[in-house]
């Protein structure tokens, strides 16, 4: 997946590329930009909807990511990795409550919370856990839990996440924000820290080149029981265990008005393949050349970019230039907050 700051991935992922870590883990995509949309891009559309013509952007305030009905992204679900020493059965029977309650819409509300509405990791992963109705059992034996986060709001909240299942189950629990996953990798497999929330294809394609070398074939996919099963014998030799994964994702994705979606009736990227003979796609600069942006829509989908915009990865620029409708399609991340429907 592409991703915010941390190392990459998966990088990006990678969706939200998306890569590594999209979260911590991702890398990203892009690359030569071609020039900007004409004003006339701009305008609105002018073909008729169900028509092969080139899909004009439409402005408006919503965005709505288009379905990667292809597995075009690696499936970058929310996942837990353990130290081996602290992964007893009790524990994670805790951390799978969590995973069985966090989709990609419920990410995307905590992530809103968080990053709109200027709350505190803490104070909202508290909210959520309270709400959610998990059943945690008291098994733990009140020993001290240390859950590690990567440097950026959406691990951090995950990771508090986490700490209120251990809390609830028995344990003690500190959460620590270590950086990225260069700085937190050592820490886990050290014991230093005990449980950190990852991001499957990127942390698998991460220990994969980590243990196999900078050549080794990719492992992840967009089937995460495929990724998973990828994922634990590498970081068994790590001595990291791997919980259940959740629904949630932040991975690449790529986002439009839903005016846009509605004017020309596509709700997957297939459908936009088959709708629109040419769009603008706007994007991080590396994405013409990035399997995981341009190229694999092109090549995966069979959609014409007819102009790339040149703006960032996942990030404000992209995003206004969507509801400006300077661009009909962006790359964002799948669980932004800025996704979520007012």
């Amino acid at each position: 997946m592409l991703t915010r700051s941390l190392p990459l991935a998966a990088i990006a992922a990678s969706a939200l590329i998306v890569a590594g870590c999209s979260s911590d883990g991702s890398d990203s995509p892009d690359s030569t930009a071609s020039a900007g949309p004409t004003s006339e891009g701009a305008a609105g559309p002018t073909a008729n909807p169900g028509s092969m013509a080139e899909c004009l952007p439409v402005p408006g305030d919503q965005l709505v990511v288009l379905d990667d009905d292809m597995m075009l992204q690696n499936s970058d679900n929310i996942i837990p990795a353990l130290n081996e020493d602290v992964a007893t059965d009790d524990v994670l029977a805790a951390l799978e409550a969590v995973s069985g309650a966090l989709d990609t819409p419920t990410l995307i509300e905590l992530n809103k919370a968080v990053d709109i509405d200027r709350r505190t990791s803490e104070e909202v992963a508290e909210e959520w856990f309270d709400g959610a109705g998990l059943t945690v059992d008291e098994t733990g034996d009140g020993s001290t839990i240390t859950i590690g986060a990567a440097n950026f709001s959406e691990n951090i909240t995950l990771a508090q996440i986490y700490a209120e299942a251990l809390d609830e189950a028995g344990y003690e629990t500190e959460v620590r924000e270590i950086g990225n996953r260069e700085t937190y990798l050592p820490a886990l497999i050290s014991g230093e820290i005990d449980i950190v929330p990852e991001y499957a294809a990127t942390f698998t394609e991460f220990l994969n080149l980590s243990i196999n070398g900078a050549d080794a074939e990719p492992v992840a996919s967009g089937d995460i029981a495929a990724t998973v099963s990828a994922l634990e014998p590498l970081a068994a030799e790590e001595g990291i265990v791997i919980g259940a994964a959740a629904d949630a994702q932040d991975q690449n994705a790529f986002a439009v008005t839903t005016a846009f979606a509605q004017e020309y009736e596509v709700s997957t990227l297939s459908d936009l393949a088959a709708t629109c003979e040419g769009i603008v796609l706007g994007g991080p600069p590396e994405c013409p050349e990035r399997p995981f942006c341009q190229v694999g829509l092109e090549d995966t989908y069979g959609i014409e970019v007819q102009q790339f915009l040149s703006l960032d990865a996942g990030g404000p620029l992209t995003k206004n230039a969507i509801t400006t409708g300077e661009i009909a399609l962006g790359l964002v991340f799948s669980s932004d907050g800025a996704l979520a429907v007012e």
